[in-house]
């Protein structure tokens, strides 16, 4: 199972390494195939708590978010000026699943509602910061700017994994994540505060822009946590349902949502702190 996992993570980082670079004609099939994939692993994680999703409703916002995704300085978007498309998409969502409730309200609605805003958020709208992510501030510094959670959450998987195989002894959270240890945890943070420090300080080579002391610490402290919690809560929303694995997507390394899972947040994070950055910096 180890060499089967190994060899699943290599092949998944050289394909994720050629959807980034090529861009949007890759990324955005990838996005929506990746996203309603996980979206039915959702659904189907919930329904073994009684719990109903409207799932071709996360499916057609998912459809919408790829666009309202593009941030306002790509070409397409420029004839719509600053509208904020993601977060009009975002309300717009949850008033639809409001109305959809009321009108057909049962002792399930509120459950339905409230999961299915939950999985739009977590899955459709948070990994659609990918896109945005890509092509901020445009096509070629974007893609530099990607990277840095990318490396981070590998970072993350290689060192937790290593770390914890080799010295794990003490578990991280036994309720939610029983494998999990505080050294893993430990060594996989390391290694990607190494990996975040090393990449930031590249960066003036590849955007211009120098990032402060201030800047780096933060990131290096962020980054890696992030992708910590994305793994810690996706084990949490499985050990309330009761699997083991959302799906069965690669081998070796479950379904479409526990690859994910660190990327949910640890981009989301990213984009946020660059954003800061680069306005205050």
């Amino acid at each position: 199972m180890s060499a089967t996992r190994i060899v699943s993570a290599f092949l998944g980082f050289l394909v994720t390494l050629v959807v980034l670079t090529v861009g949007l004609p890759l990324l955005g099939p990838i996005y929506l195939a990746l996203t309603f994939v996980a979206i039915q692993e959702y659904t189907t994680m919930m329904r073994l708590r009684g719990i109903p999703i409207r799932r071709r409703s996360l499916w057609i916002a998912t459809a919408l978010t790829l666009p309202a995704s593009l941030p306002p300085s790509h070409p397409w978007m420029a004839p719509f000026g600053d509208v904020p498309w993601r977060e009009l998409l975002l309300v717009g969502f949850i008033v639809a699943m409001l109305v959809l409730e009321v009108i057909a309200s049962n002792r399930n609605s509120l459950h339905a509602l409230a999961f299915s805003v939950l999985g739009y958020i977590w899955i459709s709208w948070l990994f659609g910061l990918v896109i945005t992510l890509r092509y901020t501030p445009d096509g070629v510094i974007g893609l530099w700017y990607l990277t840095l959670p990318i490396l981070a959450i590998i970072a993350t998987d290689v060192g937790g994994y290593v770390f914890g195989t080799l010295f794990g002894k003490r578990p991280l959270a036994p309720r939610i994540s029983p494998n999990k240890t505080v050294e893993g945890a430990i060594g996989g943070f390391a290694l990607a505060a190494v990996v975040v420090f090393t990449t930031l300080a590249l960066m003036p080579i590849w955007t211009g822009f120098r990032f402060t002391l201030l800047h780096v610490f933060v990131f290096c402290i962020a980054v890696p946590l992030a992708a910590l919690l994305g793994d810690l809560f996706e084990s949490l929303v499985k050990r309330w349902v009761g699997v083991k694995d959302a799906g069965v997507f690669l081998p070796g390394h479950g379904g479409v949502l526990d690859r994910l899972d660190s990327t949910l947040i640890a981009v989301p994070t990213t984009y946020l702190l660059l954003t800061l950055a680069l306005r205050i910096g």
